[in-house]
């Protein structure tokens, strides 16, 4: 009996297989299935055989004068596609997530970019990996590659924390309404402003500027403000008690 490594590979074909077993010298000929591939003589116990496309897993005979080998099973990978990822944007540093599709079982690698990562295989739909780091704010599209081939079609966005330079006016009312202008960068990814544990109404002007309007409280509360890069808690608003 053959022995095959790989003993998978894409449908498309095109891929080097590295065949071993005895009496090779004279070989004739490689059969992956009844199709005919071409091959190389490496030694009389190793065969480099190109496999050529098919979609079913087929076996492979080594052919010579005196007869064929005993098969060898070979299996055709179909190639990967994605339905969605858990989670399309995130911080530099990366965060985790969930790649849903067909085809998945046998993936070596995604690629964010530039920048490639492990995945781990629940099952033939579901990839689990976790996004690397990247420097600086960009969209990158998204690939996975498994012993099927590669396949495209999805990005990831990288999001920057937000930071917070000043905040004007820093006092306001008890009963909340204070309209304070906060200016920093990468503000226009803002999901959340809060007063102390109170979220409040904020208007996004640009990626430097927002207007948040304080909620009601008391003393002096630390102002955070948040998105999916991370948060900012360098300002502080001091409520001032109401008359009466």
């Amino acid at each position: 009996m053959v022995t095959l490594n790989p003993n998978q590979g894409p449908t498309s074909g095109g891929n080097q297989v590295v065949i071993t077993g005895t009496n090779f010298a004279r070989a004739t000929g490689v059969k992956f299935g009844s199709k005919s591939a071409t091959f190389t003589i490496d030694s009389a116990t190793q065969i480099t055989a190109v496999a050529p496309s098919n979609n079913a897993a087929v076996q492979v005979v080594v052919t010579a004068p005196g007869g064929g080998s005993s098969p060898g099973w070979y299996y055709y990978i179909p190639p990967p596609s994605k339905s969605g990822l858990s989670s399309t944007v995130g911080p530099l540093n990366g965060i985790p997530v969930t790649l849903t599709g067909a085809s998945l079982q046998t993936a070596t690698s995604m690629s964010f970019g530039a920048n490639t990562a492990v995945p781990t295989a629940v099952n033939d739909t579901t990839l689990n990996v976790q996004v690397p780091p990247v420097t600086t704010p960009q969209t990158v599209p998204v690939s996975v590659t498994t012993m099927g081939g590669t396949t495209n079609g999805l990005t990831f966005t990288y999001v920057g924390a937000p930071t917070v330079t000043s905040m004007s006016p820093t006092t306001g009312p008890d009963y909340g309404g204070t309209a304070s202008t906060i200016i920093g960068t990468n503000l226009s990814d803002v999901v959340d402003v809060s007063y102390g544990p109170d979220s409040c109404a904020y208007n996004i002007i640009d990626d430097t500027t927002i207007v948040a309007y304080s909620s009601g409280g008391t003393g002096t509360v630390t102002v955070t403000v948040t998105s999916v890069g991370g948060s900012d808690s360098s300002q502080s608003f001091a409520y001032v008690s109401s008359p009466g």
